[in-house]
C-alpha cells in the first residue's frame, strides 16, 4: 500500500513572515490534536488485535462464569496495562505496523474455530442442523487447572506473525481461601486486651517521661553548643506536631516553653540581616561561614516557631477541629494560653531581634480579647515593655499599632489598652531649636581644609584620628540624646492624637477616664497652643453632667496639671475647678471601691500645696474642714491619707490653726452645705471631728488625730514617727490598704508574763463582800411553820 502524499505545498519563508503568531499557535494546536486523536485510534485497534491473538492462542473457550477461577476486573485491567507495556510497537517497522493494522481489521481467521474445515466466508446452510454442528466441535476434559498467559513480543516469519506467550502460575481459589483463613486465624488468636484506667495512666506517665527526657536532651545539646547543634532546633520544633493523643497536649506545651527559653538564651544582642549577593560570592573563613550558617538557621527556625504559635491562636479563635483529631476542642484554649504567654515573654525579652514587629501585631489585638486572662497577660507584657524600654524603638512600634487598632475599632476597646500608655518612660520631648544648639554634631575637616592648614604628617595623623572616632561612634551602645528625644516626641504625638480623637468623637466612651488620666500625666508635655482649648473642653465635660465622680476628678486633675507646668504664664482663673472639687468630696465612695480617694489626694496636692501662692486662706480653711468631716466616713487607709493631707495644709498655711480653737473669727455662721469654699465662713467653726477620730479603732488614725489636735508639732510627745511624717499622703493610702481583707497593721499580741499564783474561788471577790457573805451564812436559821392557807381566798 503506497503512502499517501501530502498535496499541500510548503509555505515560503516570506509567507511565513506575514502569518500572525496567533495563527501559527492555532495551527500547532490543531496538529497536536490530530496526532493525539490518531494515536488514540491506533491504541484502540492494537487492543482489539491483542484480544484476537489471545483468543486464537487459547485452546478452549473460557466460560462466562467459572467458579474454579477468580478473574477480578482489576486484574483484567492490569493485564491490559502489562500487555501495552510488553508490546512496544514503536520499535516495529512501518510495513509491520501496516500489516498489523490490516490483520486487526480482518481478524476473523484468528477468532474462528481452527478445528472446523469450513471456509471463512462460507454462507450458512439453511438445512444445517444444530446437533450436527455441535457434534463437530472437539471435546476436552479440564483435568489440570488452567494457567494464565503473559503475551510477549510476536515474531515475524515468512509465513506470517507468530505470537509468543509465557505461562503464569496462578493459585487456586481454594488455596487462596485457605491462606486467608490462616491469616485471619493468626490475627484472631491474640486479641488486644483492653487496659484499665490505672494501667492507662501508668502507660501515659511512661510515655510522658520519655518525651520529657527527649526534650531535655535536645535542649541541653543546643545550649551546650548552639552553633554546631542548631539543626536540632528543627527536631525539637517537630515535636509541636506530636500525634500521640495520650500526651499530645502536654508535650506541645512543654515544647513551646522549652523553645521560648532556648531562643531567649541563644539569640544574639543584635538584629540579623540577610546577606547581599556580593557577600555571598566572596570567599570567607570557616569560622565566619559557620557563624553565618548558625545565624541563618536561627532566624529561619525562629520564624517557623512564631508561625506555629500564631496558628495555635488562630485554631483557638476559629474553633475548627482538624482532621487528625489528636487534640480536642477543649484543649485548644490551653494551648493558646501557653502560646500567648510565650509571645509575651519574647515581646519583652527580645525587642532588638528579628520579627519583633510581627509579635507586636499578634499581641495588640489580644489585648482586647474576650478572655480576661489573655487580655490581662498581654496588657501586662506591654506595660513591662514600656517600663524597661530606655531607647524608645519598641515603644514607638507598639504605640503605632495600638493607635491604629483603637481607631479601626471605632474606639470600642477595653480601657486597659489605653491605661498601658501611663507606663511610658517619657519625661522630655524635643523642643524646637533647642537640641540643635545643645547637641551640635561634630564636623570633620574636608580634604581641601586639611591640605591648606596641615602638613603631610599632620594629615596622616588626623586621618587616623577621625577613623578611630568614627569606629567608636559606631560601637557606642547608648543612643544619642538627640535621637532619643526624636523617638519620644514622635511617640507622644501619636498618644496625644489618640487622646484628642476620643475627646472629640467619643466623649461618652468608657475610655474617657483612661484618656483623662493619661492627659493628667503628660499634660506638662503638651504644647501651650492647645491649653486654652483643652481647658474649655474639660470644663464642658464637667458641666454636662454625663460624667461620674471619678471621671470628673480626672478632668480636674488634668486641668491643674496643665496649669502647674507651662500653663503658669496663661491668665486663666481656675476657681470653677476648685468649686467642683469641693462639691465632689462628699460624693466619694466610702466602701471597698475607694479608688476616688487617691485621685482626690493627688488633686489636693496639685491644687493647694503646689499653688500655695494663688490660694487664699479662706479656701484653705474650707478644704481642711471638709476633709476632716470626710475622714469620719471612709475606710481607715483613706482616713490616714486625708489626715496626712490636712497636716500638710496646716503646715503650708500656718494661720489655719484657728480651727483648733472654739472662738469664732469675724462675722457670719459656718454653712457646711454651701458648695462655694470662699463664702462658707469656715473660720467660724472648729475641727470637732478630730476628737471622734481620736477614739477610732485603727491605731494609726488615732495617732494622726491626736497629732492634729496638738497643732501638728514636729517635736515632742505628740510628734509623728519618721515613717509616718516622711511619707506622702498617697503612699500612706497605699501602704495601709486593707484590700487583702486583713487588718493593716496586724494586731499585736500581748506578751504578759504568766502569774505563778492562780486565783481561785473567793480570791476573786471583794473583801467587804466576803465578810457580808460569811455573816449571813453564820446566822442560825429560825424554823417556823409555813402556813399557806391564809393566802387562799374562799369564794
Amino acid at each position: 500500500m503506497k503512502a499517501r502524499r501530502n498535496k499541500k505545498q510548503v509555505p515560503s519563508f516570506r509567507k511565513l513572515l506575514k502569518t500572525s503568531k496567533v495563527k501559527l499557535e492555532n495551527k500547532l494546536k490543531n496538529k497536536q490534536f490530530k496526532q493525539q486523536s490518531s494515536l488514540k485510534k491506533y491504541r484502540k485497534e492494537q487492543r482489539k488485535l491483542r484480544q484476537a491473538v489471545k483468543d486464537a492462542v487459547s485452546k478452549n473457550p473460557i466460560p462466562l462464569e467459572d467458579p474454579k477461577k477468580i478473574r477480578p476486573v482489576k486484574r483484567l485491567e492490569e493485564e491490559e496495562k502489562e500487555e501495552e507495556e510488553a508490546l512496544p510497537l514503536d520499535m516495529m517497522d512501518e510495513d509491520d505496523l501496516q500489516l498489523m493494522k490490516d490483520l486487526g481489521q480482518r481478524a476473523s481467521f484468528l477468532t474462528r474455530d481452527l478445528s472446523s474445515s469450513e471456509p471463512v466466508h462460507a454462507k450458512k446452510r439453511k438445512h444445517e442442523r444444530i446437533i450436527d454442528k455441535y457434534e463437530k466441535t472437539p471435546r476436552t476434559l479440564q483435568t489440570a487447572p488452567e494457567k494464565e498467559l503473559i503475551h510477549l513480543l510476536p515474531i515475524k516469519d515468512k509465513s506470517g506473525i507468530i505470537p509468543q506467550t509465557r505461562e503464569k502460575p496462578v493459585k487456586l481459589y481454594k488455596e487462596c481461601l485457605k491462606e486467608k483463613i490462616a491469616f485471619v486465624s493468626e490475627i484472631t488468636e491474640e486479641p488486644v486486651r483492653e487496659l484499665t484506667i490505672e494501667e492507662h495512666l501508668t502507660e501515659r506517665k511512661k510515655k510522658l517521661q520519655a518525651k520529657k527526657m527527649h526534650i531535655a536532651a535536645l535542649a541541653s545539646a543546643i545550649l551546650s553548643d548552639p552553633e554546631s547543634n542548631i539543626k536540632k532546633l528543627k527536631e525539637l520544633r517537630s515535636l509541636l506536631m506530636e500525634q500521640d493523643p495520650d500526651v499530645a497536649v502536654t508535650v506541645r506545651k512543654l515544647v513551646i516553653i522549652s523553645l521560648m527559653e532556648l531562643f531567649k538564651d541563644i539569640t544574639p544582642s543584635y538584629k540579623i540581616r540577610p546577606l547581599t549577593e556580593a557577600e555571598k560570592s566572596t570567599k570567607i573563613r570557616k569560622e565566619t561561614q559557620k557563624l553565618r550558617e548558625f545565624e541563618e538557621g536561627l532566624v529561619s527556625q525562629y520564624k517557623f516557631y512564631l508561625e506555629n504559635l500564631e496558628q495555635m491562636v488562630k485554631d483557638w479563635k476559629q474553633r475548627k477541629l482538624k482532621k487528625s483529631n489528636v487534640v480536642s476542642l477543649k484543649a485548644y484554649k490551653g494551648l493558646a494560653e501557653v502560646a500567648v504567654k510565650s509571645l509575651c515573654e519574647l515581646l519583652v525579652a527580645l525587642p532588638h531581634f528579628n520579627f519583633h514587629n510581627n509579635i507586636i501585631v499578634l499581641i495588640v489585638p489580644l489585648m482586647n480579647d474576650v478572655s480576661k486572662s489573655i487580655s490581662e497577660m498581654c496588657c501586662e507584657a506591654v506595660k513591662k515593655l514600656f517600663k524597661q524600654d530606655k531607647l524608645g524603638h519598641a515603644s514607638l512600634g507598639v504605640i503605632k499599632v495600638i493607635s491604629g487598632f483603637v481607631k479601626g475599632r471605632n474606639y470600642e476597646v477595653r480601657p486597659e489598652m489605653l491605661k498601658t500608655f501611663l507606663c511610658l518612660r517619657i519625661k522630655e520631648v524635643e523642643v524646637k531649636k533647642d537640641t540643635e544648639d545643645i547637641n551640635k554634631p561634630k564636623k570633620f575637616m574636608t580634604f581641601k581644609e586639611k591640605r591648606k592648614n596641615l602638613s603631610r604628617m599632620q594629615r596622616k595623623w588626623k586621618k587616623a584620628e577621625e577613623k578611630l572616632e568614627r569606629e567608636l561612634r559606631e560601637a557606642e551602645a547608648s543612643e544619642s540624646t538627640e535621637k532619643k528625644l526624636k523617638l519620644h516626641t514622635e511617640t507622644l504625638n501619636i498618644v496625644f492624637v489618640t487622646y484628642f480623637r476620643i475627646l472629640k468623637k467619643a466623649q461618652r466612651s468608657p475610655l474617657l477616664p483612661a484618656v483623662l488620666e493619661g492627659l493628667a500625666k503628660f499634660a506638662h508635655l503638651i504644647n501651650v497652643e492647645f491649653f486654652d482649648d483643652l481647658l474649655v473642653v474639660l470644663h464642658t465635660l464637667i458641666e454636662s453632667g454625663d460624667l461620674n465622680y471619678q471621671e470628673s476628678l480626672h478632668c480636674v486633675q488634668t486641668a491643674f496639671h496643665i496649669l502647674s507646668g507651662q500653663g503658669d504664664v496663661l491668665n486663666i482663673d481656675p476657681m470653677k475647678f476648685y468649686t467642683h472639687l469641693y462639691r465632689t468630696l462628699f460624693k466619694l465612695h466610702a466602701g471597698a471601691t475607694n479608688e476616688g480617694v487617691e485621685i482626690v489626694l493627688q488633686c489636693l496636692d496639685v491644687m493647694l500645696t503646689k499653688r500655695r501662692k494663688q490660694v487664699s486662706q479662706q479656701r484653705a480653711l474650707a478644704f481642711i474642714k471638709r476633709l476632716c468631716t470626710l475622714a469620719l466616713q471612709v475606710l481607715p487607709n483613706s482616713s490616714i491619707g486625708i489626715l496626712a493631707t490636712a497636716r500638710t495644709l496646716m503646715h503650708t498655711f500656718p494661720k489655719t490653726d484657728l480651727l483648733l480653737d472654739n472662738d469664732s473669727q469675724g462675722s457670719g455662721v459656718f454653712l457646711p452645705e454651701l458648695d462655694e469654699p470662699e463664702y462658707c465662713n469656715a473660720q467660724n467653726t472648729a475641727l470637732w471631728e478630730l476628737h471622734a477620730l481620736r477614739r477610732h479603732y485603727h491605731p494609726i488614725v488615732q495617732r494622726f488625730a491626736a497629732h492634729l489636735i496638738a497643732g501638728a508639732p514636729s517635736e515632742g510627745s505628740e510628734a509623728l514617727k519618721p515613717e509616718l511624717s516622711r511619707r506622702s499622703a498617697v503612699e500612706l493610702f497605699e501602704n495601709y490598704s486593707m484590700a487583702a481583707m486583713t487588718f493593716n497593721p496586724p494586731v499585736e499580741f500581748s506578751n504578759s508574763k504568766r502569774k505563778d499564783k492562780v486565783l481561785q474561788g473567793e480570791s476573786f471577790l471583794n473583801e467587804d463582800l466576803n465578810q457580808l457573805i460569811k455573816k449571813h451564812f453564820s446566822e442560825v436559821a429560825i424554823q417556823s411553820s409555813l402556813d399557806f392557807t391564809k393566802y387562799l381566798r374562799y369564794r
